[in-house]
């Protein structure tokens, strides 16, 4: 499945993320930080695991977001030269 990640205010929908079955996950503009990881993390999950509950969802995600929160991942560095270990970018 193709996932395209946008950004854009939320308060209507009064949520951090949304994720549609279509691969389009939404987040809202306005997060920062350990949180914005977190529910990129989270909506990510609900497309990789449509069946999980929200509770197990929230607790994969929470987890995944303080392993990665404290092994020093931020949003800085965008270079894209070493391949993933599918042979992807």
């Amino acid at each position: 499945m193709k996932i395209k990640v946008i950004y854009k205010k939320l308060g209507r929908e009064q949520a951090h993320g949304i994720a549609e079955s279509d691969g389009v996950v939404y987040i809202d503009s306005r997060l920062k930080g350990k949180k914005l990881l977190e529910i990129l993390l989270h909506e990510l999950m609900h497309l990789q695991n449509p069946l999980d509950d929200e509770e197990t969802i929230i607790e994969k995600s929470v987890t995944l977001c303080k392993i990665l929160w404290k092994e020093g991942y931020r949003r800085v560095d965008n270079s894209n030269d070493t391949p993933l270990q599918d042979g992807s970018k």
